[in-house]
């Protein structure tokens, strides 16, 4: 997920159509009229705009058009221009199971430009599966919740096959969950399709689309689906592909590895303050420590060094939480220090939600080894190779027990079509690192221009604070104009 409140912590038509029958919706076949009201409670308004929200009827299963139908619900702050209005740019913030209702209210209150805004009418909305469209739950807790998501740092051989037990666990929960039988369609292939039945239900040709973190795999999907219909296309903090594969859940280590140090240098200029070590080195070497000491022995909190390392990866997502991560790793250089230990609860998560539509999406997309070995071979290898995270996401997921086949291949990113991408990256960022962004800029060719900026942490427009990525993020979304040529943006 995109956000810097918390973690959510990825042949195209043609390849696609010859399993699924789907005809593009166009503006003038759709019949949907939508009913714009207030939206639900909790929904991130700027004092400055105004948020609508309504829903949008759409197949549940695109094989079957006129079966069971769901509801998506979108939101909108209308252009209050229309002299100066272009058409409507969707936003989708990441995850997948990130809520994207607020996006357009939260990117407003965070300086997203006017000359956006009046060029716009800005699009939210929950994916379905999420929030207020037909939510799907695999019934975690508050206590169990973590562990269903990117899996635990494994020290050893035998914690991979205790993770193994436990993902096959989750598997099993989430499958009884499923009284609906939703589960197996929520896909990134089928959010694309929602897109464009979102399109049509607002009476427009094409879209513009900014999609963050996942968003980016869900713009590469439609941009490759249904490249007629797209507009403007910003892919920000890029997963490489159109799906999370274990490929793109290994590079998180490779992006820890990478943005770590940058932590590691602004504590050792702390030192004086936290006592985290006075070189970078020494600051790593205190990470380690404290790591592989919790591995042996929990904090009398029950902090284990899974969770230290996981609370770590988190707070790299930008410089704004390293204070709170320095006074973290403060509270466990003596484990006489610790915090006591909190109330467990048992109520429902509210992760529970998100984490539950992360693992349909993420095991539905693509095919997952179900051989253990395979797992217990690869924590082996990304131990040694990013010591900081690699036994961590390299380890096993509920996917390799997943109930469901996935119903399609893959879509295929296409370098052909009429809509230009622009990507964004960071230098370094700890989940979607620099890799990704190239990947992606070789997959859509001269299709796409990759915007470098030389800074860490994750999301670039608007949240991010690089001038020039700004400038040149809001020259193309507003006029049109694409780089002549990938771009590197110095640090400000």
């Amino acid at each position: 997920m995109f956000r810097r409140r918390g973690i959510a912590l990825v042949g195209v038509l043609g390849m696609v159509g010859a399993l699924v029958a789907v005809r593009p919706a166009t503006a003038g076949e759709s019949t949907t009229r939508l009913a714009w009201a207030a939206c639900p409670e909790g929904v991130v308004v700027s004092p400055a705009v105004q948020v609508q929200c309504a829903r949008v009827p759409v197949p549940l299963d695109y094989r079957d058009p006129d079966g069971t139908q769901i509801e998506i619900m979108v939101s909108r702050i209308a252009s209050t221009k229309p002299e100066k209005r272009r058409g409507v740019l969707m936003f989708n913030p990441g995850g997948p199971g990130g809520t994207g209702l607020d996006q357009p209210g939260f990117l407003a209150g965070r300086g997203l430009p006017s000359s956006v805004l009046d060029a716009y009418d800005l699009i939210g909305m929950d994916t379905r599966g999420v929030g207020h469209s037909a939510p799907v739950s695999c019934g975690f807790t508050a206590t169990d919740a973590y562990w269903a998501n990117i899996p635990p740092y494994a020290p050893d051989d035998a914690a991979v096959t205790r993770q193994a037990k436990i993902a096959e666990e989750v598997a099993a929960r989430c499958a009884a969950n499923d009284t609906e039988g939703r589960l197996r369609h929520l896909t990134t292939a089928n959010m694309a399709r929602d897109l464009d039945r979102i399109r049509a239900a607002l009476g427009e040709e094409k879209t513009s689309f900014y999609g963050a973190s996942y968003g980016s795999a869900l713009g590469a999907a439609y941009a490759s689906m249904f490249p007629e219909n797209t507009d403007r296309i910003v892919l920000d903090s890029n997963i490489g592909d159109t799906h999370l594969d274990r490929a793109g859940l290994r590079r998180y280590a490779l992006g820890m590895e990478q943005t770590f140090p940058d932590f590691a240098s602004w504590a050792a200029e702390r030192h004086d303050s936290y006592g985290l070590g006075r070189t970078p080195r020494e600051v790593r070497g205190t990470y380690l420590a404290i790591a592989e000491r919790l591995d042996r022995t929990p904090a009398p909190d029950g902090l284990t060094g899974a969770m230290f390392r996981a609370v770590t990866f988190a707070s790299l997502y930008g410089e704004v939480q390293y204070g709170n991560l320095a006074r973290t790793w403060q509270s466990y250089l003596d484990p006489g220090e610790a915090p006591p230990a909190p109330a467990q609860p048992q109520a429902p998560s509210p992760a529970d939600n998100s984490l539950s539509v992360f693992l349909a999406v993420t095991c539905n997309d693509v095919e997952w080894p179900e051989d253990v070995a395979t797992y217990r071979r690869a924590v082996a290898e990304d131990r040694e190779r990013y010591p900081l995270y690699g036994a961590a996401s390299a380890n096993i997921l509920p996917c390799a027990y997943w109930k469901y086949e996935p119903s399609e291949p893959p879509v295929t990113i296409s370098d052909q079509g009429p809509g230009k991408v622009l990507l964004l990256q960071n230098r370094h960022d700890p989940v979607t690192p620099l890799a990704g962004g190239k990947l992606l800029r070789e997959k859509f060719g001269q299709r796409s221009r990759l915007v470098t900026a030389d800074e860490s942490g994750h999301g670039v427009y608007v949240l991010g604070g690089n001038a020039c990525a700004l400038n040149i993020t809001t020259s193309y979304l507003v006029e049109g104009r694409m780089p002549a040529r990938d771009t590197t943006c110095r640090s400000d």
